[in-house]
């Protein structure tokens, strides 16, 4: 029995099907709506022999590839980048020739799989979206105030975020047109003020009730935010084997060109994966370095680095974090510094000092 293979190019209304055969011969092209149960209809007739069905990760992935499964599609969630790059040598780029490469990428065995998180994850993940795009609104509009006042000689670099609307007000008292415009300005900055401080209550609550963020939160420098970012992120620590595996993923190691004997290059990060966890646990290690005032294994092995390049040193610290937080949280564990524990001394064990990331 000849085995085939299914590439859907998703789209938000429609949704490309092309099968391929073992061979690579084109079985079936068409285009139906992007429902769970119109494509698996389309997909009926080829179901005792369909292997793999394959659609790129994308911000409908969340919701159609559980509808799939759930429907006996054999789906399969790509991973994007890798997608991208296998597809650049088309000549033409359109939804069918998309529909077909992906096919023939299942039919190959040459992608990666992404990693669908559970509901409860991104709907955690939708929260903290959300209160940041509250709070860069907020600060988007704070600033265009700033600069519009700049025209008539306002300056207000030095004014606090407390004391910043009378301020506004009182140097525009005298100008009834601008007066009225700047009165609407402030009334929407207010509103966004508000509703993020909502969002952020909200967050820090979600993560209070939360025992694996409040074991993170244990760590030098993670906060809320960023314990329930890496939470969201990784949604099942069993999915990684090693927990050094973690810090690639999110972007946090070296690139390398390498080629022949005479060219070697290592690069600057690879800044992969999610850039707000990267994010996270940078400002996290920037705290740890900068503003935490106790004595860690992780904070001196941190400052040993900075003594060469201060940013090379948080990037490295960042690294470290992801690693012991996953470490953390497969394992069941809780965070003991390495100083506190002994480790200088000899009375840590090994397991302790790998956890610590106090290993070269």
């Amino acid at each position: 029995m000849t085995e085939h293979y299914a590439g859907l190019d998703v789209g938000v209304a429609e949704t490309a099907i092309c099968i391929v055969d073992l061979k690579g011969e084109v079985r079936l092209e068409t285009t139906v709506a992007t429902e769970p149960d119109v494509i698996a209809q389309a997909l009926a007739p080829w179901r005792a022999t369909l292997r793999r069905a394959g659609h790129e990760a994308g911000a409908l992935s969340p919701w159609l590839q559980p509808a799939l499964k759930d429907l006996g599609v054999p789906a399969t969630c790509l991973e994007t980048r890798h997608v991208r790059a296998a597809l650049a040598a088309q000549r033409n780029k359109t939804d069918a020739t998309d529909a077909l490469g992906l096919a023939h990428l299942m039919r190959t065995g040459w992608y990666r799989t992404a990693h669908v998180k559970t509901e409860a994850a991104y709907r955690l993940r939708l929260l903290l979206i959300q209160r940041r795009n509250l709070k860069r609104k907020f600060l988007d509009l704070e600033n265009s105030i700033r600069h519009s006042l700049k025209s008539f000689g306002v300056k207000l670099a030095k004014v606090g975020r407390g004391a910043f609307d009378q301020a506004v007000r009182d140097a525009c008292a005298d100008d009834p047109l601008t007066a009225e415009l700047m009165d609407c300005m402030l009334i929407a900055r207010a509103a966004l003020w508000t509703q993020y401080l909502k969002l952020h209550a909200l967050t820090v609550r979600v993560v209070a009730q939360d025992e694996v963020c409040r074991r993170f939160m244990a760590i030098p420098g993670v906060g809320p935010i960023a314990a329930l970012t890496f939470r969201t992120a990784v949604d099942d620590p069993m999915r990684f084997k090693r927990s050094r595996d973690v810090g690639a993923y999110f972007g946090l190691t070296s690139k390398r060109w390498q080629s022949g004997t005479s060219i070697d290059i290592q690069g600057r990060i690879s800044k992969a994966g999610d850039p707000d966890v990267r994010r996270a646990l940078y400002e996290a290690a920037s705290a740890m370095l900068t503003r935490y005032k106790g004595r860690s294994a992780l904070k001196s092995w941190g400052e040993t680095i900075a003594k060469r390049c201060h940013k090379k040193a948080v990037v490295a610290v960042a690294r470290k974090l992801a690693v012991i937080m996953h470490a953390m949280w497969r394992d069941g564990t809780v965070y003991a510094d390495a100083v506190e524990t002994g480790v200088a001394d000899g009375g840590a064990t090994a397991k302790e000092c790998k956890l610590l990331g106090v290993y070269a």
